[in-house]
């Protein structure tokens, strides 16, 4: 295999909205400095990165605003718990109640 290929970044962001949604929404994907500039914001805005590559290259063939399909429901519910986990220490760190539905 190309070891160009093999180090290609692939990044892919969800959004979920329960009110609108079944499944969370691809936000942004993208390969090589696409994936990086989509990492470094997500840096900058202290959003929580989960590195799964298997996960991330799935997802990089969804559309834009395409739902998650069923069959990964149960490896975006394990990128959830993850970045509640973040959350919560984060809120913790700072001092802040944690958040409540």
């Amino acid at each position: 295999m190309n070891k160009d290929k093999e180090k290609t970044t692939i990044a892919a962001t969800l959004k979920y909205d329960g009110k609108r949604d079944l499944a969370p929404r691809v936000t942004a994907r993208g390969r090589g400095a696409i994936a990086e500039k989509i990492i470094e914001l997500a840096k900058e805005h202290k959003v929580p990165i989960k590195e799964d590559p298997a996960l991330a290259q799935i997802l990089s063939r969804l559309e834009i605003d395409e739902q998650i399909p069923p069959e990964l429901y149960k490896a975006v519910a394990e990128i959830l718990a993850f970045v509640y986990s973040v959350n919560e220490r984060y809120r913790e760190a700072e001092g802040k109640k944690p958040f409540t539905a």
